[in-house]
């Protein structure tokens, strides 16, 4: 993976992560919009582990 390539992807879990947490206190517990919520701070936290982990290997 190019440089670049790993950054963009880098950064786009970040925002994703971030989002959520901004999101996620704002929610109501057990709501659809919630459950959404925490899925997508989970894709977040896969991707940026998944660009470390190719970045590191």
């Amino acid at each position: 993976m190019s440089a670049d390539a790993g950054q963009a992807w880098f950064r786009l879990g970040v925002f994703i992560v971030l989002v959520s947490l901004f999101i996620l206190p704002f929610q109501p517990p057990g709501s659809a919009e919630f459950v959404v919520t925490v899925l997508s701070l989970a894709i977040g936290a896969s991707l940026l582990a998944i660009v470390a982990w190719i970045v590191k290997g």
